[in-house]
């Protein structure tokens, strides 16, 4: 590798960790509290530089949480705007519906964000068959496993409404997907 090859490696290392850390900015519209990178909707980084030695053009893989979810576009306007912030004006959002986006893609750090905004994280993995109803979600107000499903659909598709039979406070559930 020539050290033209291998300078244009770093800068295009370097420039993708500067994205990641512009979207890891970036919060969702409808959980506030979590960004787009701990609720594991960007599924990739890339960089194509210019032969003219322009601006290199940013590729930004968005996966919907489901199919029409109208966050989505509302997420793709915030990492245009944060983007063009920061230096990028040459920025494509792509969206990639497979894989399906799951709550597996939800961080370690997403899911104690959740519990501490009030919203109960997914239980178990996506591909676990237990229904609502046979499922002990945990209060993220008491901790409490005395819990019972009220709806199941909550503040957003989403999400289901449990109410917690001891401290007696509704809270919403991120249902497994």
């Amino acid at each position: 590798m020539n050290a033209d090859n291998k300078n244009t490696r770093i800068s295009e290392e370097a420039t993708i960790d500067a994205v990641w850390a512009i979207l890891k900015t970036i919060n969702d519209p409808e959980i506030p509290v979590l960004s787009i990178t701990d609720l594991g909707v960007i599924r990739n980084v890339g960089i194509q530089n210019q032969t003219d030695s322009s601006e290199p053009i940013i590729t930004i893989t968005i996966t919907p949480t489901y199919s029409g979810c109208p966050a989505m576009d509302l997420i793709s306007v915030q990492i245009k705007m944060a983007m063009i912030a920061a230096g990028f004006h040459q920025t494509k959002i792509e969206q990639a519906l497979s894989p399906a986006w799951t709550t597996d893609w939800i961080t370690e750090n997403g899911k104690q964000q959740l519990k501490a905004y009030g919203i109960a994280p997914p239980v178990g993995k996506s591909f676990d068959n237990a229904y609502l109803e046979d499922l002990a979600i945990e209060c993220p107000q008491c901790n409490s496993k005395n819990t019972t499903l009220i709806s199941a659909f909550g503040s957003t598709a989403c999400k289901a409404l449990f109410k917690c039979n001891d401290c007696k406070e509704p809270f919403d559930y991120f249902k497994c997907h």
